[in-house]
C-alpha cells in the first residue's frame, strides 16, 4: 500500500476532528472541517448519521493511523509488539507511536506537522545521540539526545517554527541547546500524550 497524496483536510473530514496535519491551517478559519463538518463524498451527510460499534472501533484506528502518518501494516505490526508487552496495550501502542524520530521532531517544535517533521528527518536534518537518522520511524529510548544538524539549525522553516510555534514541549521532553536539541528524560505516560485517541477501541478492533 502507498501513502496517501490527496488533501489532508479530507481526512480530517472523513474522521470528523481535526487531526492537525496542515499546521497553522488547522487553527484558522480556512480549515475546511470548520465549515464542512462531515464526512467528504456525495453521501458525506448520510454517512455521518450512521453508527455502530465496529465503525467507532475502526474510525478510532483510522484516526490514530493518519495522525501518526503510519501505514496499515505499520500499525499492526506495532500492536502486536504492544500486545506482547507488559502493561496495558493501548497506552503500550501509544507510547511507540509518540517515540518514533518523526513524531519528536514534530513535539520538538522542529515541524509544524508531522508530515514536515517526517521530512525533515527522511532529509538527513536529524541527528540521534550525534549519529544521523534518516528513518522516520527510528523509536528513541529514555536517554537519548536528539538534535537537529548544523545544517538544519540555520534552515528559515526551522526557525520560522521555533518562533511562532506555541505548542507546549511534553514533560517527558527536556530541551536543549536553546532549541536545537531535545533530551528524553523518560518514556511518555499515557497522562502525557494529549493525542485524543480513544486506544481501547483499538484494542477492542483488533482484539476481534
Amino acid at each position: 500500500m502507498a501513502r496517501y497524496t490527496g488533501p489532508a483536510c479530507r481526512l480530517c473530514r472523513r474522521e470528523r476532528v481535526k487531526l492537525f496535519l496542515k499546521g497553522p491551517k488547522c487553527e484558522s478559519t480556512a480549515c475546511p472541517i470548520e465549515r464542512r463538518p462531515y464526512p467528504p463524498g456525495e453521501h458525506g451527510r448520510d454517512r455521518a448519521r450512521q453508527g455502530s460499534e465496529y465503525l467507532a472501533q475502526l474510525r478510532e484506528k483510522q484516526k490514530a493511523r493518519r495522525i501518526y502518518g503510519v501505514l496499515e501494516r505499520q500499525f499492526r505490526n506495532l500492536y502486536e509488539e504492544a500486545n506482547r508487552q507488559s502493561g496495558v496495550t493501548g497506552e503500550n501502542l501509544l507510547r511507540m507511536l509518540e517515540l518514533r524520530l518523526d513524531n519528536i521532531a514534530y513535539r520538538a517544535l522542529w515541524g509544524s506537522s508531522r508530515a514536515q517533521a517526517r521530512q525533515l528527518v527522511s532529509h538527513g536534518g536529524v541527528t540521534v545521540n550525534g549519529r544521523r537518522v534518516t528513518i522516520p520511524s527510528y523509536r528513541v529510548r529514555a536517554g537519548d539526545v536528539v538534535a537537529l544538524s548544523r545544517a538544519a539549525r540555520e534552515g528559515i522553516t526551522i526557525r520560522h517554527n521555533l518562533d511562532i510555534t506555541d505548542r507546549p514541549v511534553p514533560g517527558w521532553l527536556e530541551v536543549e541547546e536553546e532549541g536545537h536539541a531535545v533530551r528524553v528524560r523518560s518514556l511518555p505516560e499515557r497522562a502525557q500524550i494529549d493525542t485524543q485517541v480513544r486506544e481501547q477501541l483499538i484494542v477492542e478492533l483488533f482484539s476481534k
